[in-house]
């Protein structure tokens, strides 16, 4: 049997947006761990949060959708989601599929969270 292994790692806010970082596989088998954490995030009108995927290490169709959802969320809540540290690979696939216009893309999550204050 194949393991997949997804952790979460959140930094509730204290001046600036909250950072949670996704680390390992996101796939069909993890993709409900990340849903259930973003359903706990609560967004203000202004508020917005940071997806930190610089240790993710592989993410399918299904975490993609996790993604897309997330950030329809956050903006029927007028927040804002920024996405920070995406591999070069997945970078690529995001602009393929055409979500690289859609999602707030940063190389590091200090320039995102930098994007959520401006």
């Amino acid at each position: 049997m194949n393991e997949h292994n997804l952790s979460l790692e959140f930094d509730p806010p204290s001046t600036g947006p909250a950072v949670l970082r996704v680390i390992g596989e996101l796939d069909h088998h993890t993709a409900p761990l990340l849903r259930e954490a973003l359903d706990s995030v609560s967004l203000s009108p202004g508020g917005g949060y940071v997806l930190d995927l610089s240790r993710l290490e592989y993410c399918d169709s299904t975490g993609v959708t996790v993604l897309v959802t997330a950030l329809r969320k956050a903006e029927a809540a007028e927040g804002r989601l920024c996405l920070a540290g995406l591999s070069h690979e997945l970078t690529r696939v995001f602009h393929l599929i055409g979500l690289g216009d859609v999602f707030s893309l940063h190389e590091t999550v200090e320039q995102a969270v930098e994007c959520q204050r401006s």
